[in-house]
């Protein structure tokens, strides 16, 4: 019979999850977010309550058993947060675990080939995130942009515009997962807005500058004047820049 366990979403829930696995003597599992899980009859169900002491124990086997960057991949594996796909990733643990030898490279699997190819899709999605971000500039000078990624990678954006905008307040904003991360000039943090759910992203609100719109039209102008229509070629540039990311691009409005 296949016990179905319902955890929290985060990663220590997850690490958790495999100590209480190993602990109950478990084999056939299913594992579900318990925000999104339906009862059904005669399901035999266990609720796994959150443990950062047993989720450490779980990380520091992982790490005897997988690389430093093996860890990472199965971190960034997770942050995706795609439904469905906790299982697989609960079973490239398991694999790790059982095996005498390291798996990060057996392919041949199919839970190290799915989290190989998810983190693979994390990766071209920041990649496309940090090229496709525009800000707008709020009434206190902070810089506003709006994004809706197909994963949950705001977190790995930190990095890259904490560096290349070190100098100025600025806040991204996830309006599918309604979450942001907000950067002060000295350290960043993760924030929630009242009218970033509600708002079009691609209008100047209230809440932006007066002097927004003149930035807005610049850039429009300056796209227009760099753009050579005898070398348009739509199929190309919409490989380059899909269309779901249009509604948040200056130069598309």
């Amino acid at each position: 019979m296949i016990t179905t366990l319902l955890y929290d979403g985060t990663f220590e829930g997850l690490l958790t999850t495999v100590f209480d696995i190993y602990e109950r003597k478990l084999n056939l599992v299913n594992l579900e977010h318990e925000e999104k899980h339906t009862a059904t009859m005669f399901q035999q169900v266990i609720k796994i309550v959150t443990d950062e002491v047993r989720a450490g124990r779980v990380l520091k086997g992982l790490k005897q058993k997988i690389s430093s960057m093996g860890v990472q991949r199965l971190y960034v594996a997770h942050l995706a947060a795609i439904e469905g796909e906790e299982n697989n990733i609960l079973g490239f643990i398991r694999y790790a675990f059982d095996s005498k030898i390291n798996i990060e490279e057996d392919y041949g699997n199919k839970y190290v080939l799915r989290v190989s190819e998810i983190v693979r899709m994390m990766r071209r999605e920041k990649h496309r995130m940090e090229a496709f971000v525009r800000f707008q500039k709020l009434k206190d000078d902070t810089y506003y942009a709006a994004v809706e990624p197909d994963f949950n990678v705001l977190p790995l954006l930190i990095r890259h515009f904490k560096s290349r905008y070190a100098d100025q307040k600025w806040i991204i904003y996830d309006l599918k997962r309604l979450y942001g991360i907000y950067y002060d000039l000295h350290d960043t943090q993760y924030i929630t807005l009242d009218f970033a759910a509600s708002a079009k992203p691609n209008e100047v609100i209230s809440a932006f500058s007066e002097d927004e719109g003149i930035y807005q039209h610049l850039w429009k102008n300056y796209f227009k004047s760099v753009n050579i229509p005898a070398r348009k070629n739509t199929r190309l540039h919409v490989r380059h820049i899909p269309k779901r990311y249009w509604k948040h691009l200056t130069e598309k409005i």
